[in-house]
């Protein structure tokens, strides 16, 4: 029993060892030293994706009535309405696009646009967020040896015992000598899972701090919005507004045909800690990834500017397809989707999904 307790413990020291590496050489270094925020748009993007990017955007144009609300969850463009930013321009250009004028289907049809979408390649490019699919390793790994630790912590006990039936005098109980093994290997493994699923760096989140305390004396509803995602909003006309259309991203995704997929949270209540991403990288926008990898939080639509969730606008650590048949985009799907890329944000898909 000696034996097998020390190579428990050789097994679990050198497993925790090389996950902690591979994590850490799986997170983006910032870069420069001085790498922060250009504007609240970035902001946003770190908070929820780009659903808290559209709807900073959308919160602005409601408050001041370039967006008028037709009906439940029905927005029109007042005429005249100008665009103060590029994600302004895709939300006007998604209205265009919606033939109903559904919330809904605007803030999705935004969220997918290549002005939004390159906000995220920004600050990959800049280490403040990981490209999609650039903690995958590192999760299974961490979900392998949590597993794997748990077994054989439960599977000591048995071991104990046929230990004090084979010899009287055993010494130091064989659960007692690998249980301090196993369990920190259990909640390493765990910790580092939940480490590689969070999307937003460190030099990212300090970076978000820096900006929240800059504009700490700004209560305007779309500066909230930015720094909080809708957790920020305070003005009940905008969330009733928003909230469902948060929530109907999903049939807009059903609609467009894509395949929605769990995920863990909702973009109404996300936070720096879970980076909802709706979002494909490009390559060369990802901090030198080769893998515009989309994640498992959506799939590529059929319709040209498919991104699809499972009811938020981008979810904490799961990845997504995105496109737009503009600005050298492109979306299909059948059974599933994959993401790919050269110079611009492309998505395809097949039998498999990413």
């Amino acid at each position: 029993m000696n034996v097998l307790a020390v190579a428990i413990w050789i097994a679990v020291v050198v497993s925790s060892v090389l996950l902690v590496r591979g994590l850490r050489r799986a997170r983006p270094a910032p870069a420069a030293p001085a790498a922060g925020l250009h504007d609240l748009s970035e902001a946003a993007f770190l908070v929820g994706g780009p659903g808290t990017v559209v709807d900073t955007a959308l919160v602005s144009m409601l408050g001041d009535g370039r967006l008028l609300v037709g009906g439940p969850g029905i927005v029109q463009v007042r005429p005249g309405a100008w665009a103060g930013d590029p994600t302004e321009r895709a939300v006007l250009q998604a209205h265009a696009g919606a033939p109903s004028g559904w919330l809904y289907q605007v803030r999705y049809a935004a969220m997918c646009d290549p002005a939004v979408q390159e906000i995220g390649d920004a600050l990959a490019a800049r280490g403040l967020v990981a490209p999609p699919g650039t903690g995958r390793a590192p999760r299974r790994w961490g979900l392998v040896q949590a597993v794997v630790c748990g077994v054989w912590l439960v599977a000591s006990v048995p071991l104990t015992v046929v230990e004090f039936a084979l010899d009287a005098d055993p010494g130091v109980p064989f659960v007692v000598t690998v249980a301090p093994a196993l369990f920190a290997g259990l909640v390493l493994g765990l910790f580092c899972r939940a480490r590689a699923g969070n999307r937003v760096t460190p030099a990212g989140l300090r970076a978000l701090l820096a900006l929240r305390s800059a504009y700490g004396h700004d209560h305007s509803p779309h500066v909230q919005t930015a720094l909080f995602g809708l957790r920020g909003l305070r003005d009940p006309f905008l969330r009733r507004q928003l909230v469902p259309a948060v929530r109907g991203t999903r049939l807009a995704a059903a609609q467009s045909g894509a395949r929605p997929h769990r995920r863990p949270s909702s973009s109404s209540d996300s936070s720096a800690e879970l980076l909802p991403v709706l979002w494909c990288a490009t390559s060369d926008g990802g901090g030198g990834s080769g893998d515009s990898g989309c994640g498992s939080g959506s799939g590529c639509g059929s319709s040209g500017s498919g991104c699809g969730s499972s009811g938020s606008g981008c979810g904490g650590g799961s990845g997504s397809s995105c496109g737009s048949s503009s600005s050298g985009s492109s979306c299909s799907s059948s059974s599933g989707s994959s993401c790919s890329s050269s110079s611009s944000s492309s998505c395809s898909s097949s039998s498999s999904s990413s």
